[in-house]
C-alpha cells in the first residue's frame, strides 16, 4: 500500500454496486465530480455517521469512470464482480488535493474556498463578513457558508454568536454577480453582499 497523503479531500460516497462486472456508483459531494473522473488514485475508508473511521484507509486504483446522471460510475482495480462491489457500499472516497486537475480560469474547487475571508464591497472601506466554513449546492448554484467575525476590543478577530451561543452564519450565493473577486493566494473573497443579512 502507498503512503497515505496528508491532503486527502472527501469527494464522494459509494452508494451501490452497478451492473454485474464489479462497477460501483459514486455520489459526488459537490458539483465538481470531474475530480472523480480525472484522478486515477483514490483512497477509500468506511466511516460511521459522525465521520469516525470504521476501518483503515486503503488505496484504490481507478480503471475507468464516467458520469451517470448526477452520479459517477467507476471500475476499480481488483473489484471483479457485483458481490465485491456491493461490499464497498457506504464507503467514502478521498482524493489527494495535489492530484486535482488544474481548475479553469474563474473556476474553483470548493475545498479551496474554505477558510477564505469574505469582505463586503457594500461598505467603504470593505468590511469583513467572516470566514467560509462550508460550501454547499442549492441546485442552482453554490452557496458560501460564512461564519460572521468581527474585531474585538483587542483588535483580534472573534466569532459573532447568537444570544444562545451559536455561531452566526451568513449564506452568500457563489455566483459571479455576488462574488466578483476570489484570490486564493491571499485567502480573500469580495462579495457584493451586506455584512448583516
Amino acid at each position: 500500500m502507498q503512503k497515505i497523503p496528508e491532503d486527502l479531500v472527501e469527494v464522494g460516497r459509494i452508494s451501490d454496486a452497478y451492473g454485474v462486472q464489479g462497477m460501483i456508483k459514486v455520489i459526488p459531494f459537490s458539483e465538481q465530480e470531474t475530480v472523480l473522473l480525472d484522478v486515477n488514485q483514490w483512497w477509500l475508508m468506511r466511516t460511521d455517521l459522525k465521520g469516525k473511521p470504521l476501518e483503515p484507509m486503503r488505496d484504490a486504483q481507478l480503471i475507468r469512470s464516467r458520469s451517470q446522471g448526477s452520479a459517477v460510475v467507476a471500475k476499480l482495480k481488483d473489484i471483479a464482480d457485483r458481490d465485491q462491489a456491493q461490499v464497498l457500499k457506504g464507503t467514502t472516497v478521498y482524493i489527494s488535493r495535489a492530484d486535482f486537475p488544474n481548475a479553469d480560469e474563474d473556476e474553483f474547487y470548493w475545498v479551496d474556498l474554505i477558510g477564505c475571508a469574505v469582505y463586503s464591497s457594500q461598505t467603504q472601506p470593505e468590511t469583513l463578513i467572516g470566514v467560509v466554513t462550508e460550501v454547499s449546492d442549492n441546485g442552482a448554484h453554490g452557496v458560501l457558508h460564512v461564519h460572521r467575525q468581527k474585531l474585538n476590543a483587542s483588535g483580534e478577530l472573534e466569532g459573532v454568536m447568537t444570544a444562545k451561543g451559536r455561531a452566526v452564519e451568513v449564506l452568500v450565493p457563489f455566483v459571479k454577480q455576488m462574488v466578483p473577486v476570489v484570490d486564493l493566494d491571499k485567502r480573500y473573497i469580495q462579495a457584493d453582499w451586506p455584512v448583516d443579512f
